[in-house]
């Protein structure tokens, strides 16, 4: 069996903070924001002039509902005035106009709006603040872990502490390398709004990166706290109120050009956090193609320089914000209506509070780095080289050639973008590791649906849960045979298991069952007075039987008759 090494901890790739790309950014923020608005400004200006005024239109119409009906305490001061300025200059300027004039006054209202989307947008990074920040974390993590030895505050002991509850697994040595060689662009799957603070901490106090730029939701903002340290720690604004054509044009141009000037950088592909529970399946093409435009534009420029694509999954045994995400996803399904969850995880008192239960109680968590890529999807070496699926050397550059010059071809770079997002999903799918609790979970729901099978998904979760047991030896048979195929899907290097599902099924089922949904009040699974294994809420265990979902291990399971018996309701 195949043996889990601890996860080690690393010396600083860049020790100087004041040499970190992300700080040399944020130290010339005034500039940056030049550029952004001179490139938005002339890419949108393409478009033909009638085109950009509606596009103007589009835009004053959707900010002005959205002052109307959902306004936020972060929101700019007096934007109900800005964009009523806009409208009558609109209005007064550019429509019936002449192509000619319009196309002038256009260009000055989209001067206005962009800019004040890029200041909205990019962050700053202060030293002082990050150093408090890290500071801060390390302590308080490790007090979690209920470090009372002596020596606890020494920096370096509570970094080994806390790399021995992370499960963090990958070409680790090899991304460091790229950061020297190039810039590196880490895409996470999205299961907690813990994400960013732990991929933060990882890549920071484990592998001893430089700070990534990342981007956070404007709503976390609207907490004084929360704002200061965002506003200090190289986070930009995503605002995802906003879906004009401007305002996505701008985010895309920051992402852009921060790449082109050596920030790494850090963005969910999937959006937004996985509502059914499922690794992400189809990502969003916006800021990933921001990576392909700014290879190319490099390659324009003269540089060598590559930019390095590093999937990442991560996994948890408890995810606080499950009931809200898996009842919002079964709305979206349309098939039944569900009691709204109140979704209050942006609050970091409650942040802190799932920290607190996950890493208290010994809970293990996941970080599993994917094979380092190029913009175009190919691995690379410890060099940065890359490498085709035959193995053969390949120049990334002459992918953006036509007629002898690297050239704009943004239909082009669509196909190339859309190959990456492909290559990524299945990155996911290979680097996931499988803990405990995933394999518990989906073994017992796919007992529960095999035992009814007549009904479809919604009327499994109707069930009446109070009336099942779970018998725990057709439980172990069930998940044997799904680790069977386990063991040789992970032969193949399509997924990854952790230690403790390759040991004896009685110490399995058992952590699965002490880890799984931890905190929820209805427990997904657990042991009764009786030692009988129940479920209080389908639902969840719907959610946490979602993560080893798209394996086919369905297929796999069968379960005798005699055994069905024994899953009758009481």
């Amino acid at each position: 069996m195949k043996q889990r090494s601890k996860t080690p901890v690393f010396p600083p790739v860049i020790p100087d903070i004041e040499e970190w790309p992300i700080y040399k950014l944020s130290e010339d923020r005034k500039a940056f924001i030049q550029e952004i608005d001179a490139f938005t400004q002339d890419r949108l200006t393409r478009k033909p002039t009638q085109k950009v005024t509606d596009l103007i239109a589009e835009t004053i119409y959707q900010e002005r509902i959205r002052i109307k009906e959902e306004r936020w305490k972060v929101d700019p001061p007096k934007e109900r005035q800005f964009w009523s300025r806009i409208r009558r200059k609109l209005i007064k300027y550019s429509l019936d106009k002449p192509d000619q004039e319009a196309a002038k006054n256009n260009a000055e209202i989209l001067q206005s709006i962009i800019h004040r989307y890029s200041e909205e947008i990019v962050g700053t990074f202060r030293i002082s603040t990050f150093r408090f920040a890290r500071r801060f974390l390390t302590r308080f993590f490790n007090s979690l872990l209920q470090a009372r030895q002596k020596g606890f505050w020494r920096f370096a002991y509570q970094k080994r502490l806390l790399a021995e509850k992370l499960i963090v697994e990958g070409e680790l040595e090899k991304i460091r390398g790229l950061m020297t060689k190039g810039t590196v662009v880490v895409v996470p799957t999205h299961f907690s709004n813990l994400d960013s603070i732990l991929i933060g901490y990882v890549l920071d106090l484990v592998l001893g990166l430089p700070s990534f730029s990342y981007g956070a939701g404007l709503n976390l903002y609207n907490t004084g706290y929360t704002a200061y340290f965002m506003n200090r720690l190289g986070a930009y604004r995503v605002d995802r109120r906003k879906k004009n054509g401007i305002y996505l044009e701008t985010l895309k141009t920051m992402s852009n050009l921060s790449l082109q000037r050596g920030t790494n950088s850090l963005f969910f592909p999937g959006g937004t956090r996985s509502r059914s529970g499922k690794l992400e399946e189809k990502l969003k093409l916006g800021l990933l193609s921001t990576t392909v435009e700014a290879q190319r534009a490099l390659y324009q420029q003269g540089k060598q320089d590559k930019i390095f694509i590093v999937p990442l999954v991560l996994g948890y045994h408890f995810v606080l914000e499950a009931p809200f995400l898996i009842e919002g996803y079964l709305r979206a399904m349309g098939k039944e209506r569900f009691l709204k969850a109140k979704d209050d995880f942006y609050n970091p008192l409650q942040i802190i509070r799932f920290i607190w239960q996950v890493l208290s109680e010994g809970n293990d968590i996941a970080l599993s780095f994917g094979q380092p890529m190029d913009v175009l999807g190919n691995p690379v070496n410890v060099d940065g080289k890359s490498y085709d699926k035959y193995g053969n050397l390949i120049q990334v550059r002459d992918y953006f050639v036509y007629e002898g010059k690297v050239t704009e071809n943004l239909q082009r770079e669509s196909e190339y973008t859309k190959d990456l997002a492909e290559k990524i999903v299945e990155r996911y799918h290979a680097d996931n590791i499988v803990l405990s609790s995933h394999l518990v979970a989906f073994a017992a729901f796919q007992m529960l649906r095999k035992e009814n099978a007549r009904l479809d998904l919604f009327g499994v979760l109707r069930l009446p849960n109070e009336d099942y047991v779970f018998d725990e030896s057709v439980l172990k048979d069930v998940i044997e045979q799904i680790r069977k195929e386990l063991y040789r899907l992970e032969d193949a290097g399509k997924i990854k298991l952790s230690t403790i599902v390759r040991g004896g099924l009685d110490e399995l089922i058992r952590d699965g069952l002490t880890h799984l949904g931890t905190f929820h009040l209805k427990k997904p699974l657990r042991y009764n007075r009786d030692k009988a294994i129940v479920s209080e809420d389908f639902t969840l265990l719907y959610y946490y039987h979602n993560r080893l979902d798209n394996y086919q291990l369905d297929e796999v399971i069968e379960i005798k008759k005699e055994a069905l018996l024994t899953l009758e309701p009481k």
